[in-house]
């Protein structure tokens, strides 16, 4: 699914600009004092426990839902939106799934079919694949349609819902190295949203940590190695560096780490996760103090 936004102005920063974001479902307040940027080429993860109001925040940024209170200023040319589900019309085949977005932009049959089949062929699918109906797709060759209905819109930002929760190791650890590479050759801005510390430090250049009750940000980490060069002990290792944080534990829910666990091996300065405590308060956020605070 693509969402439509307005250009940007000549000369200026494409970036995703929160500020001082509310907001709520009657009377149940989901979100306080969301406030962060995200700017082109950067990969940025929302983590957090179910019902801290991440899916809320995506969909605010898609322009989905109309924002209450705060600012949600959004000045990429494009934007497309992977769901937690792939969402595939049963009616169509993959290809014309891939193609569907080309074909709501008016692209001709010949042209969008092309540009679908070469995008598709390169995130694993088969040719014989593309002629296949939803239901007749393995879950991961329907994930894999999904995500190139989404990439060959080339947006410039990608909002990811929890795209590879439901995919095993093997797949999950295909679909990132696929969505790197595209990333890194389009230099889209991705803003995704996950439970998955381990899928956050292997993707991500910059994780927000929320908490529940209502949804704030508590904490940024900024992970000081590019995502295409960590392997899999770098990944291990931020991992479990991160689930010993205090915020992480408070927002998760989690007891206090033991001593024996929270020792984590000193690394090379820059190489690793680097706490930011945000510059200005979390505004409106009055559901418990943020990280530094």
């Amino acid at each position: 699914m693509s969402i439509g936004t307005l250009p940007a102005a000549a000369g200026t920063q494409h970036e995703l600009r929160i500020r001082a974001l509310d907001h709520a479902f009657g009377r149940d307040e989901v979100l306080a004092g969301i406030d962060f940027r995200l700017r082109a080429g950067e990969v940025v993860a929302l983590v957090g426990p179910s019902g801290c109001g991440k899916t809320t925040l995506l969909h605010l940024a898609a322009g989905l839902l109309t924002v209450q209170a705060g600012e949600v200023s959004n000045s990429f040319s494009s934007t497309a939106f992977m769901f937690q589900q792939p969402r595939l019309l049963p009616w169509k085949t993959a290809l014309d799934n891939v193609a569907l977005g080309l074909k709501a932009a008016g692209v001709g049959r010949d042209e969008r079919h092309f540009r679908a089949r070469e995008l598709a062929l390169r995130l694993g699918l088969a040719h014989r694949d593309l002629d296949k109906f939803p239901h007749q797709l393995s879950g991961g060759m329907q994930s894999r349609v999904a995500l190139a209905r989404a990439l060959v819109l080339a947006p410039e930002l990608l909002l990811l819902d929890e795209p590879f929760s439901a995919l095993d190791v093997g797949l999950k650890e295909e679909l990132y190295r696929l969505l790197l590479a595209q990333q890194a050759e389009q230099g889209m801005g991705v803003l995704m949203i996950t439970h998955d510390l381990m899928e956050a430090v292997r993707l991500s250049d910059a994780i927000l940590v929320m908490a529940p009750t209502p949804g704030r940000i508590v904490c940024r980490f900024e992970l000081g190695q590019p995502a295409a060069s960590r392997d899999d002990a770098w990944v291990y290792h931020y991992t479990a560096e991160l689930l010993q944080a205090e915020a992480v534990r408070d927002s998760f829910g989690l007891p206090p780490a033991v001593p024996a666990l929270a020792e984590v091996p000193a690394v090379r300065p820059g190489a690793g996760l680097r706490l930011v405590v945000p510059a200005e308060p979390v505004l409106g956020a009055r559901g418990g103090a943020r990280c530094g605070g």
